[in-house]
């Protein structure tokens, strides 16, 4: 049995978040099995292969526009007639989307619409707002239009393979599908797509003190008991990471208790992942239990919120444990899970970007760990800060679009520059 250090003992430091991070990456290999699903299906998957194309796309020249497909050299001669004729031709054909057309009559005109095939000869588009229909004016049952002047060669057509050249890589293994990169795919032919298959989590919370919403009423909750609300938001961002979960409840707090469960969730799961118990205090099992079944290889992180968190494995399984308090465990699963599980699935888009913003606040409060602000963009473009930048008060997380990523020892003036991750960042 491991003693607990005597008060003197100095204390292990702190691993920077960035550190952690690398090692944690690290410890993620790729998973290696991929499925194939319908693209219908794909969003938010990881692609598993390379996806080349069959064809150039458009599949040849079309129109951009509803209009006229002319032969620029008529339309010049055209106008150089003198009278009632001057600049017009004669309508030789109707050509719509999905249709191909005759090649181009001399001094004729074809009515043309957006996506339609552009016919052998003609060289521009005019729309139909610079034209004017001349009903009639090209003989019995028959109509012509005036040009009002020459266009240029090229005119609002779009050329064959100008999006996508046969033979091209249009989406890269790795890449995170998105509703724009599915409706490429579409694009070439592709109804069936090859992906990660989803890692399989087990989740689970421990405390005594927790209740499920539902199982009590609020007016019936015993002192010390609150509402399991960790449980709720990670599966929600378990599941947007394409996770598939199996959520094992709430664990009591007894380590042998603790160890039952990561025995279980071990046999059939990527990964485990739990919230609380991983301080160090008298009724924090986390740590024993993981080192009994495997080994632990990070524990603690110096940022603020989220100093307890933990890795490891159980057996073949990975482990995290995530800290207790809700808002601590809502920022390090953002920081370290979820980049931690896109590079579970190979995914090349594991890091998340900040950007530059204005505070309009102080921070005055310098922290000697890395600090995570919750925060809100104000109409004047720069960030608010929440009030209260407490671990446990959630509506935090509610009320901000973001976090100012704020280094050891900083202070934040009004008008500063900080590093800003917006959740749209973190959430996906």
């Amino acid at each position: 049995m491991t003693l607990p250090a005597s008060p003197d003992s100095p204390r292990p430091a702190l691993m920077p978040l960035d550190d952690a991070l690398t090692q944690l990456l690290g410890f993620a290999v790729p998973l290696t099995e991929m499925e194939s699903v319908s693209t219908f299906d794909a969003d938010g998957r990881v692609l598993a292969q390379d996806l080349v194309s069959a064809l150039q796309v458009p599949p040849h020249d079309n129109s951009s526009m509803d209009g006229y497909a002319v032969r620029c050299a008529d339309v010049a001669q055209a106008l150089h007639a003198s009278g009632p004729a001057a600049g017009a031709l004669t309508v030789s054909q109707r050509i719509a989307a999905g249709a191909a057309g005759l090649p181009l009559a001399p001094m004729s005109a074809a009515r043309i619409f957006t996506g339609a095939p552009i016919p052998l000869g003609a060289d521009a588009v005019v729309m139909q707002e610079d034209c004017e229909v001349l009903p009639g004016a090209g003989g019995p049952g028959s109509s012509a239009v005036r040009i009002k002047s020459v266009p240029a060669p090229g005119q609002w057509i779009r050329r064959a393979g100008e999006d996508v050249t046969q033979g091209a890589v249009v989406l890269l293994k790795g890449e995170l599908l998105t509703p724009a990169s599915l409706g490429l795919a579409a694009s070439i032919g592709i109804n069936v797509v090859p992906v990660r298959r989803r890692p399989r989590v087990a989740l689970f919370s421990t405390g005594d003190e927790l209740v499920m919403p539902g199982d009590v009423a609020p007016q019936q909750m015993k002192p010390g008991a609150i509402y399991n609300s960790n449980r709720f938001f990670l599966r929600a961002l378990l599941l947007r990471l394409g996770c598939e979960v199996t959520d094992l409840g709430i664990v009591p707090d007894r380590l042998d208790a603790t160890v039952a469960a990561l025995q279980s969730a071990a046999l059939n799961h990527d990964l485990i992942l739990s919230s609380g118990g991983v301080s160090v205090g008298e009724e924090d099992h986390i740590k024993p239990a993981v080192q009994s079944l495997g080994q632990l290889d990070l524990w603690q992180i110096a940022i603020k919120p989220g100093k307890p968190f933990a890795y490891g494995r159980v057996q073949n399984a990975h482990f995290i444990g995530l800290p207790g308090n809700p808002v601590s465990s809502f920022v390090t699963f953002l920081l370290l899970v979820r980049p931690f599980l896109r590079q579970l699935l190979g995914s090349t888009q594991v890091a998340s970007k900040s950007i530059a913003v204005q505070a309009h606040f102080t921070w005055a409060r310098a922290d000697k760990r890395r600090e995570f602000l919750r925060v809100r963009r104000n109409a004047h473009g720069g960030l608010d800060l929440f009030a209260n930048q407490s671990s446990g008060v959630l509506t935090s997380a509610v009320w901000g679009d973001g976090l100012v990523d704020n280094p050891p020892g900083q202070t934040i003036a009004f008008g500063d520059e900080v590093r800003f991750i917006p959740f749209s960042e973190l959430l996906g």
